[in-house]
């Protein structure tokens, strides 16, 4: 394979995937999947084709930052294909047995821990332990890599005493989310602390504004002897900065007393990038302070990154509102001045430096001069990488926002099974919002939440008072005894108080299961309420695993909730109806398969499967004419709008 770049390479494994739906896109498609069409064409593969030049890759943050792209669109659309070539870039560096190859622990390097998110991702879909094996490696680096006086982390062995920007984005998301998932509450002091010093030591007092690197020695040429500081603000290392903050927010802990404190630095981060934006073109400069400098340019990568943290922070709560507008005008002028088309369905990122550093050979002074001298390149991953984030979350924002001041709560009190994780920890599994393996429901998660429902789990009896702020209540598989020892049946009670509840205008969706995994006698006593039975049949069996035409359920048209599709629901119980329930939806057998019953000023969905959990709905599975991530996306709409009914 031809060599793309001379410096930040991309340096990760971009094996040959099967393209299929994702080759045969449209230039009608979105620009993040354009992008990410662009990325599976010109990196195939990570290997150096060339026999002449033999050389090969090495283990390299650039590929985390375009496969966390790719991730974050196969999470929003449902296409399998973003999966399968992020676990083959992954698998061509990972062996069995969990050995990283090209990533030695001995150089100290922050940057090689980048890669960690995504193989902490695959672990969880897949639950394969070579990842985590993997990304444990990775976590004991930082567990001995080399600190300052105060604990930050240096950026390299090789560059001593200095922290970077960069190492904020490079190293602490991973170390959130490998905390979050082992339990370590303890490191999230650690984590907020790297913020906490970084910019304690790098914020300039009269901007705002963090310079690119500290040097706690102040020994380098390029540190200023009275601060340790380098001389300028690099915009894609501030990029980076933003980046990080916002990514470990995901997994740092909503009730940790340091949380405040890194959305404290976000928000200061915040009003002193906006006041360096162009007002021209909504973009930022490569040296973010100087616009009129003599050979400053705007840049993309930098542009991308700011993008990607405004408009995330702003969905999630962590920023006001009004900072939206920043991202918007940013992505604007992106698209502007940045974005080419490259052929039907695919562009081009242009416009990003190729490498900024400081030290090194040749040295690197981080002088003024430096920066703008660098290269500009055409699809640099590290640009790339960025874009699909930012563009992805723009996206994300224009999804209609159908459930807006609505939360949606799912059961785990009748749902309640537990299992021991990987650290020998009890974790609450099956059919939960946060799950990412096959049996989850992280996928419908984020649709409800880019829907701009909120998602909340309920693990106490559904009362009145539990259920008060809910406007949908999912209850799905009640246990039994062989899933759980001590189950919570459905109760008088509980039946009492959630009827009551639909009444007044809630909206309840039941998901049942075929006879043999669901406990039928009691939750039957809840679906009768509202005239449907669960027969306790299992129908659309598939007796041979590659026969998914046997679980083939089709949509009709003029159907209530759905457009026409074919839909997969494998060992579903079938649903008798009496008053006035209404069948949405018919199996070929002319079987009940979906119902609902209006009652009250409420309204209750049926169905006898759990049927949009992660394996039926994520793309790795069931062949792409099977539409129930689309369908997913319908129900929600549809049940949105029950919500607003019932006003």
């Amino acid at each position: 394979m031809k060599k793309l770049f001379k410096h930040g390479a991309v340096g990760a494994a971009f094996v040959v995937a099967s393209l299929n739906a994702v080759s045969q896109v449209k230039p009608t498609l979105p620009l993040s999947q354009q992008m990410a069409s662009t990325v599976m064409e010109i990196w195939k593969d990570s290997l150096n084709l060339n026999p002449e030049v033999p050389k090969k890759v090495k283990w390299a943050y650039d590929q985390g930052v375009v496969l966390e792209g790719i991730d974050a669109i196969w999470r929003r659309t449902g296409n399998g294909e973003y999966f399968k070539y992020m676990q083959k870039s992954m698998d061509f560096f990972v062996t069995k047995e969990g050995n990283i190859e090209r990533y030695k622990q001995s150089d100290y390097n922050i940057d090689n821990v980048k890669n960690g998110k995504i193989l902490l991702d695959l672990y969880k879909v897949t639950g394969q332990k070579k990842y985590f094996t993997a990304a444990t490696a990775l976590w004991e680096q930082l567990k001995q890599h080399p600190r300052t006086k105060e604990g930050g982390f240096w950026h390299k062995k090789v560059y001593p005493y200095q922290m970077w920007l960069d190492g904020l984005y490079m190293g602490q998301p991973f170390y959130a989310e490998y905390a979050a998932l082992v339990k370590d509450d303890k490191a999230f002091d650690d984590i907020a602390n790297q913020f906490v010093w970084m910019e304690k030591h790098a914020r300039d007092s009269k901007t705002g504004l963090l310079y690119h690197g500290w040097d706690e020695s102040k020994a380098e040429a390029w540190a200023n002897k009275t601060t340790g500081q380098s001389p300028n603000f690099w915009a894609r290392a501030m990029g980076w900065y933003g980046m990080a903050m916002v990514d470990v927010l995901d997994n740092f802990p909503q009730n940790h007393p340091r949380r405040k404190e890194i959305l404290a630095i976000l928000g200061r981060f915040a009003q002193a990038v906006q006041k360096v934006q162009d007002p021209k073109t909504g973009l930022w400069f490569d040296v973010l302070d100087k616009p009129n400098g003599k050979g400053n340019y705007v840049e993309a990568s930098a542009s991308s990154m700011f993008v990607y943290t405004f408009a995330k922070a702003v969905r999630n709560g962590w920023l006001p509102a009004t900072y939206f507008s920043v991202a918007d005008k940013g992505y604007n002028g992106i698209k502007k001045q940045f974005v080419e088309q490259r052929a039907a369905g695919q562009v081009n990122l242009k416009g990003t430096v190729e490498v900024s550093g400081l030290g090194g050979k040749p040295y690197r002074d981080g002088s003024y001069e430096y920066y703008v001298s660098e290269k500009v390149i055409t699809n640099d991953p590290k640009g790339v990488g960025a874009f699909l984030l930012a563009a992805n979350e723009m996206e994300i924002a224009q999804t209609p926002k159908v459930g807006k001041n609505k939360t949606v709560v799912l059961d785990s009190y009748f749902n309640n099974e537990v299992k021991k994780d990987q650290s020998g920890n009890d974790l609450s599994w099956h059919y939960k919002w946060e799950e990412r393996a096959n049996g989850g429901f992280s996928f419908w998660a984020e649709q409800f939440e880019n829907s701009g429902f909120k998602t909340k789990t309920l693990y106490q009896a559904p009362t009145l008072t539990n259920l008060k702020n809910a406007a949908v209540y999912i209850i799905v598989d009640p246990d039994f005894e062989k899933e759980n020892p001590k189950p919570n049946f459905i109760s008088s009670t509980d039946i009492q108080q959630i009827s009551a509840w639909v009444k007044a205008g809630g909206v309840l969706v039941l998901m049942g299961n075929d006879a043999a995994n669901v406990e039928l006698e009691n939750f039957n006593k809840l679906a009768n309420v509202f005239c449907v039975h669960f027969n306790g049949d299992s129908k659309g069996t598939v007796p041979v695993p590659t026969n998914f035409e046997t679980a083939k359920v089709v949509v009709s048209a003029g159907n209530s909730i759905f457009k026409p599709k074919d839909l997969f629901i494998k060992e579903y119980s079938s649903l008798k109806l009496t008053g006035n329930a209404k069948a949405v939806l018919k199996d070929k057998d002319g079987d009940n398969v979906m119902s609902v019953t209006k009652f009250g000023k409420g309204t209750v969905f049926v169905i006898g499967d759990p049927w949009l959990y992660n394996e039926y709905v994520d793309g790795r599975k069931i062949p792409a004419n099977y539409e129930n991530y689309q369908a997913a996306q319908e129900l929600i709409n549809w049940l949105a709008k029950q919500t607003i009914d019932k006003k």
